[in-house]
């Protein structure tokens, strides 16, 4: 099953500065006003080798990736990243708050080994967009490493990794620091070889589900395919046999999974949508109070019904939608009881997967009902991604999208359900929270 070793990681020296001017979340949630925020915190920031900017004068020769690869060639000339001398696997632990409670979060950053899908080893929940691998591919080509580790899970029900690293844990950590969000961050460096061989037969037994990071990973088995071409084929394993993995146990209680909701383009009138959803669903209007100060009670209906009293953790999907239509039109579209959808979904998904909300809204509302097939989803024109409700309620007030849907979080079981199925859901169906920061470690190939 999985293979992980450690590796001698990169970090940044003391004198590089604050390391909370130094990091960064993943390139994916970093939009354009906030990779000018990183530019300008600290110039050792992480973005300048993550998320490069560019520039209207690129070229093949001089770009964001070649850029990255100087400047990364020149922190390692200069001391402001530094090698470690010996094979390490990281502990990493984060506290933070979440809905008025604090959470704490451990992981392990290692190598993983890379394994294609079929063997079911490594196993994916999302479908992935071409040309983000695309960009990936050429900023690991020019610079030859790992920035970012992915966010995988593992099963450990019985914390046997963390009794493995109890020990380490009551040394003072390596490096702590608390970041803008206010989230605290300890790292604990581990060399021992007994600690380190008892984590690889764990992790032996497992296979390991990819949370955060597909992107990542498809564009580690493209560059690894590539330098075996260009290597003619070793037969031995080399360093980019392995991608860094950021390893988090999925009975974690700190383990937090949030909604990407949706805004969407469509020649359709208002009243032709209520009719198109009519048929299948009831539609409960819920006005949309002045400055959205009743949106949290509307979000809360979402996820537990119009009459919240009965709330519970383990409360189950009711394929309820949110929907906003602007000037103040937000309805709770609930599936009706005892309708017989059509047929929408691609051939060979089984029942529970048709009953996820994020595959009724993509597969059934926007492919079959409004038309705005695949090759759509992934352009803005038509389908924006996003978190922040405020300002999705503002961008389809202001009329740069004609509606926003809102979903409930994914849970962890339909996640892991539907991987072990081999079945994959629509790209941005999971946010966990929070995002494996850039900046701890990084993995040299």
């Amino acid at each position: 099953m999985a293979t992980v070793i450690p590796f001698k990681g990169i970090r940044y020296s003391p004198s590089a500065g604050a390391m909370n001017l130094l990091i960064t979340p993943p390139y994916d949630v970093i939009n354009e006003k906030k990779q000018e925020y990183y530019y300008q915190l600290h110039p050792n920031n992480i973005i300048r080798l993550e998320y490069g900017k560019t520039y209207p004068s690129d070229t093949e020769k001089d770009n964001r990736h070649t850029r990255a690869a100087a400047v990364f060639s020149g922190w390692l000339k200069e001391g402001v990243l530094k090698q470690e001398d010996l094979p390490a696997i990281y502990l990493c632990q984060e506290r933070f708050a979440h809905e008025g409670f604090e959470k704490t979060r451990g992981s392990l950053i290692c190598d993983v080994k890379l394994e294609p899908y079929k063997k079911g080893i490594i196993i994916p929940h999302e479908e992935t967009i071409p040309k983000h691998k695309a960009d990936r591919l050429s900023l690991m080509m020019a610079c030859q490493a790992n920035f970012s580790p992915i966010f995988g899970l593992y099963v450990d029900p019985d914390g046997l990794v963390e009794k493995i690293t109890s020990a380490r844990r009551q040394w003072n950590p390596d490096l702590s620091f608390t970041d803008e969000d206010n989230h605290h961050y300890s790292l604990w460096i581990i060399t021992d070889n007994d600690v380190i061989s008892r984590v690889q037969r764990f992790m032996a037994d497992q296979r390991i589900f990819i949370a955060d990071g597909h992107h990542r990973y498809e564009t580690a088995l493209a560059y690894r395919n590539w330098r075996r071409k260009q290597e003619k084929a070793p037969l031995e394993e080399h360093s980019y046999d392995y991608v860094m993995m950021s390893l988090v146990n999925l009975n974690d209680p700190g383990l937090v999974i949030l909604p990407t909701h949706r805004l969407i383009r469509n020649n359709i009138e208002t009243e032709k949508l209520f009719g198109l959803l009519g048929d299948y669903f009831n539609l409960e209007n819920f006005p949309l109070g002045v400055d959205h100060e009743n949106f949290n009670i509307f979000m809360s209906a979402l996820k537990y019904g119009s009459k919240p009293d009965k709330k519970s953790e383990a409360v189950q999907h009711r394929n309820t939608i949110g929907l906003y239509t602007g000037k103040g039109g937000l309805y709770l579209l609930t599936l009706k009881e005892a309708i017989s959808l059509p047929s929408y979904a691609p051939a060979g998904h089984s029942p529970a997967w048709q009953k996820m909300d994020v595959s009724l809204l993509h597969y059934f509302i926007f492919k079959k009902l409004l038309s705005i097939g695949e090759e759509k989803w992934t352009d803005e024109n038509h389908i924006y991604y996003g978190r922040n409700e405020g300002e999705l309620l503002s961008m389809v007030d202001a009329g740069n999208y004609q509606f926003a849907f809102f979903l409930n979080p994914t849970f962890i079981e339909e996640i892991t359900l539907m991987a072990l199925n081999g079945e994959k859901l629509p790209q941005k169906s999971t946010y966990f929270y929070p995002k494996i920061i850039t900046g701890l470690v990084i993995n040299m190939l």
